[in-house]
């Protein structure tokens, strides 16, 4: 048991990063690297860790940010490669035939576009996608990342088909011998348990999470409407549609959840999006009249960043001051041959995203591939070609393997952490593969290319300090207790604290620690590999339903991510506005206050009331 000064040095990192973020708004790139500092400083003086072994986690955290970046350039890629050839003008034009009200446009990308794609990819993907469409259509900057990040939220414990709950759950279970013992005794298959867990994940996240469209609908008009006189009216006049929205969602993500961990956000996005694109095609639920921003001169300027909302091509193409270029009768004039641009034509680029990346996750054989194992392609067995460096470090050389899709560091510095970047099968090969595939579908020509990689490249430099910095102070955090036997991390120290000072009151903070977990790494997997086991022990010690508490946890773990720091640098970088990290945790705060106490109390009075006996 960590002592109270233990538990307040863990802390500090946290403390720090959260003071700096959101109370003084200093940008990421100024404050992680301070709370990186605390860190290992607290790593060394208080846990021990031994300088190769805080090396090892921080050089873990770097190879994590670079792949993230590698998402990230792919949004950004294929987002200037659609801007440079003209197809969001198209884009644009097919959303306002259903409708030009942003409170729509909300609920249509923000919710629908943004739960499929973080059911098909993960990783962040949503939010680097959506965002930026959603810029495109003239959203604020910071208001499309708000939308992004709150609509997808549902969708996030089933993100990239499943993994969340099949790696981040059931595997962990399956190798502890503690965990894996406890659930065959009582008559379960973990793989089943984990089923059951997924279950009432999606419960929970039916119960109190059918609203999302209407709390995403309502941030972006009281926080981005009128500022002189700021109202929720324009959300309650659109909230039939929204929780028509919300209903059609989770109806099918809720009965596919009974089925597998795989497809709920999958099946909810796309059953419950061709209800309401239905509905309102049909005349329902469309607003008697159509909401927009103010006027662009009365924009606030930390609403927007380098990129102009609703531009036809990227800044900087065609003008020395970053205005969009000149346009000819509404069409850019480097893109006049896109006028007749189909609907089918200017969407294809994304549409062969997420069919690609449906591909690559459901398919076993080909993601086991991409990641760097052999695998059985059309009846043959095939391996990538794999080269060996060995990487010079103090008392030896360490072999760093790098294969053609995937490049794995093992045995960092003599210490047992490794890490590795999937560069095939992470979304950024297939949002480049992507953009590549625009230029020949819309005929550009070498400036338009030049144009959108340059920009791409120069949007990375600021979130790229921002994220080494936060990722590795996470490991460096997550690892503090893996070089002596005995020695429990800073997270889990906090975490058990936490259960400890609340004991029958456990339930309700359940969500918490998995929000706490997420927010830090910016993973509901990592969350859920990091406190599943602990949430698992902590609900069997105080004799509470596992399956309930081991819910919540993968639920919590999917909440954090709307503060998650990378993941809000990221998103913000897809929009040219970093820098404003600690404005989008204060504002995603407020959906995060509401989802965890909605999940504690429904956790509480399951566990007690309705499901006590409940493995």
């Amino acid at each position: 048991m960590a002592s109270p000064i233990e538990v307040a040095l863990a802390a500090i990192p946290l403390l720090l990063a959260g003071v700096l973020l959101v109370g003084f708004l200093w940008p990421a790139t100024r404050a992680m690297p301070l709370a990186w500092v605390a860190a290992v400083l607290v790593g060394f003086f208080v846990w021990g860790m031994p300088a190769d072994w805080i090396a090892a986690a921080s050089i873990v955290g770097v190879m994590t940010a670079i792949q993230i970046l590698w998402i990230v350039f792919g949004a950004l890629l294929l987002l200037y490669t659609l801007m440079q050839a003209g197809a969001f003008d198209r884009i644009n034009e097919g959303f306002a035939k259903i409708s030009d009200d942003r409170r729509v446009q909300v609920i249509l990308l923000g919710f629908f576009l943004a739960t499929f794609i973080e059911g098909a990819a993960g990783f962040g993907t949503p939010a680097a996608v959506v965002a930026p469409l959603l810029l495109a259509l003239g959203f604020p900057a910071l208001a499309a990342v708000i939308a992004a990040l709150i609509g997808h939220v549902i969708a996030v414990t089933y993100g990239a088909v499943g993994t969340p709950i099949i790696i981040g759950i059931e595997n962990p279970l399956a190798t502890t011998e503690s965990t894996n013992t406890a659930i065959t005794d009582a008559g379960f298959t973990v793989q089943a348990y984990s089923v059951e867990v997924a279950v009432w994940a999606a419960t929970y996240h039916a119960l109190v999470g059918f609203v999302m469209p209407l709390f995403a609908v309502g941030m972006v008009v009281y926080f981005f409407g009128d500022q002189d006189e700021r109202s929720l009216q324009p959300a309650w006049d659109v909230a039939p549609l929204a929780l028509f929205s919300g209903i059609a969602f989770v109806v099918p993500y809720w009965l596919s959840a009974q089925i597998s961990a795989e497809f709920p956000a999958l099946m909810g996005a796309m059953v419950g999006g061709a209800i309401v694109v239905g509905a309102l095609k049909a005349g329902y639920f469309v607003p008697d009249e159509e909401w927009d921003f103010p006027d662009r001169e009365e924009w606030p300027a930390h609403w927007v960043g380098t990129i102009e909302p609703g531009q036809a091509s990227a800044p900087g193409v065609g003008s020395s001051d970053g205005d969009a270029v000149a346009t000819d009768g509404g069409v850019p004039a480097a893109n006049v041959g896109t006028a007749n641009m189909s609907l089918l034509r200017a969407w294809t680029p994304y549409i062969l995203l997420v069919v690609l990346l449906v591909v690559t996750r459901v398919w076993g054989q080909l993601a086991a591939f991409l990641q760097g194992e052999p695998a059985t392609l059309f009846g043959a067995t095939v391996e990538i070609p794999s080269i060996t460096m060995g990487v010079p470090v103090i008392g030896g050389t360490l072999d760093v393997h790098l294969l053609l899709f995937f490049t794995q560091w093992s045995e960092i510095a003599g210490t047992g952490l490794g890490g590795g970047i999937d560069w095939a099968y992470v979304p950024g090969f297939w949002l480049v593969l992507c953009a590549l595939i625009a230029i020949p579908l819309y005929g550009m020509d070498g400036d338009q290319v030049t144009a959108a990689w340059a920009e791409a490249g120069e949007k990375l430099v600021a979130p790229f300090i921002a994220l080494v910095f936060v990722i590795a102070m996470v490991q460096v955090m997550l690892q503090s207790g893996a070089h002596a036997e005995e020695v429990e991390s800073m997270i889990f120290v906090l975490a058990q604290t936490t259960a400890n000072a609340v004991g029958p009151a456990y339930p309700f903070v359940a969500a918490l620690i998995g929000a706490l977990g997420a927010a830090m790494a910016g993973s509901n997997t990592v969350s859920n590999i990091t406190f599943g086991g602990f949430q698992f022990e902590a609900a069997s010690q105080l004799e509470l339903p596992t399956q309930l508490i081991v819910g919540a946890q993968a639920v919590g773990g999917a909440i954090g991510n709307l503060v998650a720091i990378h993941n809000v640098v990221a998103a913000l970088a897809t929009v040219g506005l970093v820098g404003q990290e600690g404005r989008v945790m204060r504002l995603n705060l407020i959906p995060l206050v509401y989802y965890a106490v909605g999940v504690g109390i429904v956790a509480t009075v399951f566990s007690y009331v309705f499901f006590p006996g409940l493995f």
